[in-house]
C-alpha cells in the first residue's frame, strides 16, 4: 500500500522583537495549504502558515512567568459607563486620558505581558502624542485587540445570544496586524440560567474556531474566550458540567478549523458557584474544580490560560488564582483582568489630572499581586477594603 505523503512549507523566518517594536509594516500574510492524497477518497489538509513560529513566539512571550494581561478593551459604550461611575462624560478626549494612565504606568510590563485594546485605542495617541501601541511596547507589553461585534440575541434559543463578528474579519485583522497588534480577543458567553442550549454551544464553539482560524492566518494570536457568566443560583457541580461539555465542543471545532494549539491563548471562566447561589466555594475548592477541568479538556499544546474575572471583588480573582498555582501546570495559568484590575485605580483616579500618580501606584498594586499569584506566592496581606468588594453585576453586558 502506498504510504501517504506531503510537503510542508518552511515558516517564515521568526520576526525579531526590533521589528515590531519599531511600529514598522511588516510582511503580508500569505498561507498554503497541502493536499495529502491517501490510497483512499479522504484527503489530509495540512495548514502551514507564514506566520507559525511568530504566531507561537508571540503566545509564549505573553504566557512568561510572573505576568498576565491587562484588559483595557470595553467598547465606548462600556468605557461611559466606567467613567460615569467617576462622573465624567463619555468624550475621546476623557476615554483617552484615562488609557494613557493605564498604558503609561511607571514598570507596569514587569507584571502585565499583553494588553487588549479596542479598535479606538490601537490608533490612538496618548495625551502627549505617542502612539499607545508605541507606549505598549517601550514597556515590553504586546499589544492586543479585540475584534469581535459583539452579543446578539440567538433565534431559535432560549433567549441566549451569539457573537458577531465574522464578516469582514480577515481584512481587519489583517489591518491591526499592520497598526501594531500581535493578538486577538473574541468574547462570546454561554447562560447556564438559559439552558445552555445545545444550539447556544455549538455556536459559540464555531464561531470561536472560525475566528481563530482567521487570525492565525493574519498573524494575530487568537485568545478563545467562551466566558460561562456568574449569573444564576446554581452550584458549583454544576458549573463544571457546563464547562465541561462547552470546552469539549470548543476543542472539536478549533482542530475542525486547523487552528494551531500551540499559538493560541485560553481565556475561560474559573469553576465557581452562580454569583446568587447560597453556597460559596474557597479559593482551595475553586482551583480544585477549575484544575481538574483544564487537565479533562486542555491539550498540553496550548501555552496559556488566561482567567477572567467575571464579577469576582479584586481580592477575590487573585487568591483563587494563586490557589491554582501552589503546583506546577502543563500550561502558564494567569490572569486577563479587566476590573478586577482597574477597579479601585479608576476610582482612585477619579477623573482629576493629581491624581493620577496615586492611580497608577494602585494600578501596580494590583498587577503585582497577580503576579505574585501566577508565581504562587501571594499572600493576601494590606489589601484594601475596596479591593475586597464583589463587581458582579446580574445580566451585564460587556
Amino acid at each position: 500500500m502506498a504510504s501517504a505523503s506531503a510537503t510542508l512549507l518552511k515558516s517564515s523566518p521568526v520576526v525579531d522583537k526590533c521589528e515590531w517594536i519599531k511600529g514598522q509594516s511588516l510582511r503580508q500574510a500569505s498561507a498554503a495549504f497541502v493536499r495529502c492524497h491517501l490510497t483512499s477518497p479522504s484527503a489530509l489538509t495540512v495548514r502551514a502558515s507564514s506566520y507559525a513560529d511568530e504566531l507561537v513566539k508571540t503566545a509564549k512571550t505573553i504566557a512568561s512567568p510572573g505576568r498576565g494581561i491587562l484588559a483595557m478593551d470595553e467598547s465606548n459604550a462600556t468605557c461611559g459607563k466606567r467613567l460615569a461611575s467617576i462622573g465624567l462624560e463619555n468624550t475621546e478626549a476623557n476615554r483617552q486620558a484615562y488609557r494613557t494612565l493605564l498604558v503609561s504606568a511607571p514598570g507596569l510590563g514587569e507584571y502585565i505581558s499583553g494588553a487588549i485594546l479596542f479598535e479606538e485605542t490601537l490608533y490612538q495617541s496618548t495625551t502627549d502624542g505617542k502612539k499607545m501601541v508605541d507606549v505598549l511596547i517601550e514597556q515590553n507589553i504586546v499589544p492586543g485587540i479585540k475584534v469581535d461585534k459583539g452579543l446578539v440575541p440567538l433565534p431559535g434559543s432560549n433567549n441566549e445570544s451569539w457573537c458577531q463578528g465574522l464578516d469582514g474579519l480577515s481584512s481587519r485583522t489583517a489591518a491591526y496586524y499592520q497598526q501594531g497588534a500581535r493578538f486577538a480577543k473574541w468574547r462570546t458567553v454561554v447562560s447556564i440560567p438559559n439552558g445552555p442550549s445545545a444550539l447556544a454551544v455549538k455556536e459559540a464553539a464555531w464561531g470561536l474556531a472560525r475566528y481563530a482560524a482567521v487570525s492565525q492566518d493574519s498573524g494575530l494570536v487568537p485568545i478563545v474566550e467562551p466566558e460561562i457568566l456568574l449569573d444564576g443560583d446554581h452550584g458549583i457541580d454544576r458549573t463544571f458540567e457546563v464547562a465541561q461539555k462547552v470546552w469539549a465542543e470548543v476543542f472539536f471545532y478549533l482542530a475542525e478549523n486547523n487552528v494551531m494549539f500551540e499559538g493560541i491563548l485560553l481565556k475561560p471562566s474559573m469553576v465557581t458557584p452562580g454569583a446568587e447561589s447560597k453556597d460559596k466555594a474557597t479559593p482551595q475548592q475553586v482551583a480544585d474544580y477549575t484544575l481538574k477541568l483544564l487537565h479533562r479538556r486542555i491539550p498540553p499544546a496550548v501555552p496559556g490560560i488566561m482567567f477572567l474575572s467575571g464579577g469576582q471583588s479584586e481580592v477575590e480573582a487573585t487568591l483563587n488564582l494563586n490557589a491554582m498555582n501552589q503546583s506546577p501546570n502543563p500550561w502558564h495559568v494567569s490572569f486577563s483582568y479587566a476590573r478586577a484590575l482597574q477597579n479601585t485605580c479608576l476610582k482612585t483616579w477619579g477623573g482629576r489630572p493629581e491624581h493620577v500618580k496615586a492611580a497608577q501606584d494602585t494600578l501596580l498594586v494590583r498587577a503585582k499581586a497577580n503576579s505574585l499569584a501566577q508565581l504562587g506566592k501571594y499572600t493576601g496581606e494590606g489589601e484594601s477594603e475596596e479591593a475586597k468588594k464583589g463587581m458582579f453585576v446580574k445580566g451585564y453586558v460587556y
